[in-house]
C-alpha cells in the first residue's frame, strides 16, 4: 500500500508490545527494516527475529540519555541510516488523587515519555538532517488534550508530547524532516483490558462517550503512523492526528453512543 515505505529503517521504542509491535508488524509488511528498541532487551529480539531476517532488537531505557545514544548508533551502524522513528514507549500512571501521588512516581512517568522522546527524536534527527529526509511520529494521547483527572504525569508529559511536536514539526521542516504526533483514544489492548479489569477505566462509560460506539485497535493506531510516515503524508509535520473514534470531538453533555447502555 506505501511501496515508498520499503527499504526504509524504522526504529521503534516501546516495540516489543502494544502499539509499538503493531507499529513494527505494519511497517515489517511493508518491508521497511525495523529496529525494536525496549527496556526488555531479550523480548525485543524475540520480537524482531518473528518480524523475520533484516530487523533488529536492542535493549535500552529510553529515561537513560547513554541508552538511547547507544540504541541510535547500534541502527547506524548495522542499517547506516534512520528514516523513521516511533517515539511509543511508555509506562502506566497511578490513578492515584493528587495528593497521593508520589513525587518520584511522576518524574519516572515524565522521564519515560516526554523526555524520552525529547531523546530519542533529537539523537535520531543529528542524522535525520545531516541527510535531508526523515519522519519522526510520537505517541500523544486524549489525555494531552482533555483533563483525566487524577491521571496527572501521564496527561501532562502526553500533553508536553504535542507541543514539542509542533515546536521540532516547525524547526525541522526546511530540511525535510518531519514531526507528526498520534492521539490514539481508547484501543482495546491487553494493557487497556488490564485497566478495566482492574477497575481502573469504565468501559461502558467510555463507549457511551465515542460516537463510534466501539473501542479502536492497535492496528488503527499502526495504519495512522504508515500514513505519516509516507510519502502521502510529505507536507504535513507539527501535527497531532486523534485516532479515537470521534471521542475528542464529541462536546454534548449527552451520551453520544447512548445504545452502548
Amino acid at each position: 500500500m506505501y511501496a515508498d515505505l520499503e527499504g526504509k529503517v524504522v526504529l521503534i521504542t516501546g516495540g516489543a508490545s502494544g502499539l509499538g509491535l503493531a507499529a513494527a508488524r505494519a511497517f515489517a509488511d511493508e518491508r521497511a527494516s525495523i529496529v525494536i528498541v525496549d527496556l526488555q532487551a531479550d523480548k525485543a529480539k524475540a520480537c524482531a527475529q518473528e518480524l523475520g531476517e533484516g530487523h533488529e532488537g536492542i535493549g535500552a531505557d529510553i529515561a537513560s540519555e547513554a541508552d538511547v545514544a547507544g540504541a541510535v548508533a547500534a541502527a547506524m551502524t548495522k542499517y547506516g541510516k534512520i528514516d523513521v522513528v516511533i517515539n511509543s514507549a511508555g509506562i502506566p500512571d497511578t490513578f492515584r488523587p493528587t495528593v497521593e501521588q508520589d513525587v518520584a512516581d511522576f518524574r519516572r512517568l515524565i522521564d519515560i515519555h516526554l523526555t524520552g522522546t525529547y531523546m530519542v527524536s533529537k539523537a535520531a534527527a543529528v542524522h535525520m538532517l545531516a541527510q535531508g529526509s526523515g519522519a519522526i511520529i510520537n505517541l500523544s494521547s486524549v489525555a494531552g488534550v482533555l483533563g483525566l483527572a487524577p491521571r496527572n504525569a501521564y496527561s501532562a508529559a502526553k500533553a508536553g508530547i504535542s507541543m514539542m511536536t509542533r515546536t521540532m514539526g516547525c524547526e525541522w521542516a526546511r530540511s525535510g524532516v518531519r514531526v507528526n504526533a498520534v492521539a490514539p483514544g481508547y484501543m482495546l489492548t491487553p494493557f487497556f483490558q488490564k485497566l478495566m479489569d482492574e477497575g481502573k477505566l469504565d468501559g461502558n462509560k467510555i463507549l457511551r462517550r465515542t460516537p463510534a460506539g466501539r473501542f479502536g485497535s492497535a492496528r488503527n493506531i499502526a495504519d495512522a503512523m504508515l500514513f505519516l510516515a509516507s510519502r502521502q503524508a510529505e507536507f504535513i509535520t507539527g501535527v497531532t492526528l486523534p485516532v479515537d473514534g470521534g471521542y475528542m470531538a464529541w462536546g454534548s453533555s449527552d451520551d453520544a453512543c447512548p445504545e452502548s447502555l
